[in-house]
């Protein structure tokens, strides 16, 4: 499975068994020149990441060489840098991440800077939502079966983008989530009880939004399959879909809105926040 749809989806856009090698070598020169740039300044990473609107763990993720450097943060340290377009340079070479599917990597990087995330997979948890435990048993259970420096490789890919929700308190996450996915006891019971915990504490945030879409359901707007909308800082929306092996990004402005049509119409028949927070803790049991 890839990383796209758990990207937000299912998985979240990972390169399967079969896909293209990956390389974190460009990541880690870009992550260099970034840390001597900084250090010419003068800046200790405490003092740069405030001036680049950036968290402190980020900026580390990004010198190290495992996080992909968004946008507006190559834009603001270029300035807060006077780096003379050497980081705009860098930057334009960044084309791998290691970890994620060719095809999911143009989402990702928007996702970074993204205002708004809406996500509804009928599949898989989505990637964004994961226990550890959880996503592990998807990656064990891929077939074909994936070894176990692959597997470690995915899961710490998976792990690391959930660190959005919590660097990113500005965005609004609103996830939608087949109830099925949490009777199915992906992994066994320990593990989806687990998952059901993990969703509650999540759903107790102020920028994350889940909604469980009943079991019974006699109207869906959905039947067409997992979809992820996606709004930019410049309020221009994009919409992403998955499915096995390859993903599909949407920029066509007609189809966007027929994607948000649907969510829209989805967030009115799933059960409302209060009510899926119910549905959660029923399901988890005694506190």
């Amino acid at each position: 499975m890839a990383e796209g749809t758990g990207g937000t989806g299912g998985t979240g856009g990972l390169a399967g068994a079969c896909g293209e090698p990956e390389s974190s070598d460009s990541l880690k020169a870009f992550g260099e020149v970034l840390k001597v740039l900084r250090k010419r300044a003068g800046l200790t990473q405490e003092e740069f990441a405030p001036m680049v609107s950036y968290s402190l763990p980020m900026v580390a993720s990004i010198e190290q060489g495992r996080r992909f450097p968004p946008p507006t943060f190559v834009e603001r340290a270029e300035v807060v840098l006077d780096a003379l377009g050497v980081l705009r340079a860098a930057a334009k070479h960044l084309s791998r991440r290691p970890g994620l599917a060719s095809w999911f990597r143009q989402w990702a990087r928007l996702e970074q800077d993204a205002i708004a995330l809406n996500t509804y997979e009928c599949r898989l948890v989505p990637g964004l939502l994961q226990t550890e435990a959880y996503a592990r048993t998807l990656f064990v259970e891929q077939l074909p079966p994936l070894g176990d420096d692959q597997i470690e490789a995915h899961l710490t890919a998976r792990l690391e983008r959930q660190e959005l929700l919590r660097q990113r308190p500005n965005t609004a996450y609103s996830f939608i989530l087949e109830e099925h996915l949490l009777l199915r006891r992906t992994g066994g019971d320990a593990v989806a009880a687990g998952l059901i915990e993990h969703l509650l504490e999540l759903s107790s945030l102020r920028n994350i939004e889940i909604q469980i879409m009943p079991l019974v359901r006699e109207s869906h707007a959905g039947l067409d399959g997992p979809m992820q909308l996606l709004e930019t800082p410049e309020n221009r929306w994009f919409g992403y879909c998955e499915g096995q092996e390859s993903g599909q990004f949407i920029s066509d402005p007609k189809v966007v809105s027929m994607i948000q049509m649907r969510y829209a119409r989805m967030r009115s028949q799933a059960l409302s926040l209060k009510d899926s927070v119910s549905l959660l803790r029923r399901m988890r049991g005694a506190p």
